[in-house]
């Protein structure tokens, strides 16, 4: 297994490309420390399957923008399997599509606070306790092409999770790795709840490889950048989109 005995941290791992994730994580050795916000059920059920596969994982509620919370988090996670190895940053969200002219300050700053700070926070108390090991981070697409209809908020705080991806690689290096995803149309209850069906039909149609991406493609990628596989790949920000950007 490539990640026997190390330990990792899921946020956001309820659901969809977190929920995929540390099953893929756990199933190749590590355990599992699964933060979510409000998806308990899933956050639950990822757990259950990786004990009864015989793997080790716990769940804990927590809202990333509070630095109590990720104390928290790190916290168990230490004290529950004795250190940590690998950081998977895939908490986020685009809450709602608003036009500039539309948004608030508020929704501003809550935005860049669940997509940003919450990396902020999440790596600064992680690292104190990885003397070596690998961040991976979730960026998108939008952090490349400025997203869709509504989303200048959300790409702009995806935007600059790839340029603190190759800030935190350079201060890091060489003992911890720091690398990103930038996933494309991948099916999740995101584009369930920001992008109409036709929109997506759409896109499938238009892409290279005639589908939208699925939890387990971007699964099988944090698992490359979270192990050895990847070892002289940093700050990089990888695309994962089936062809419909090339960067």
């Amino acid at each position: 297994m490539k990640l026997q005995g190390k330990t990792a941290i899921v946020t956001g791992g309820g659901r969809d490309i977190g929920a995929g994730a540390a099953l893929k994580l756990a199933a190749e050795g590590a355990n599992v420390a699964i933060n979510y916000f409000a998806s308990s059920e899933g956050a639950d059920k990822a757990v259950a399957e990786i004990i009864a596969n015989g793997g080790k994982a716990f769940a804990l509620q927590g809202d990333l923008t509070k630095p109590e919370d990720v104390d928290a988090l790190v916290s168990k996670t230490v004290e529950e399997f004795g250190g940590i190895d690998i950081l998977v940053n895939n908490a986020g969200g685009l809450i709602s599509r608003k036009t500039i002219s539309e948004m608030s300050l508020d929704h501003w700053n809550a935005v860049m606070d669940l997509n940003l700070t919450s990396i902020f926070l999440m790596t600064k108390a992680t690292i104190a306790h990885m003397k070596k090991g690998t961040i991976v981070n979730l960026a998108s697409q939008a952090g490349r092409d400025g997203g869709g209809p509504g989303a200048a908020a959300y790409a702009t705080s995806k935007g600059a999770v790839m340029t603190l991806t190759r800030s935190l690689a350079k201060e890091l290096g060489p003992d911890i790795r720091v690398n990103a995803l930038c996933p494309g149309m991948i099916d999740t209850d995101f584009h369930n709840i920001h992008t109409p069906d036709a929109g997506r039909r759409g896109l499938e149609a238009a892409a290279p490889l005639k589908r939208q991406g699925s939890p387990e493609d971007t699964a099988n990628l944090v698992l490359f950048l979270a192990c050895d596989d990847s070892a002289y790949l940093t700050g990089t920000n990888i695309d994962i989109n089936g062809g419909m950007l090339f960067s």
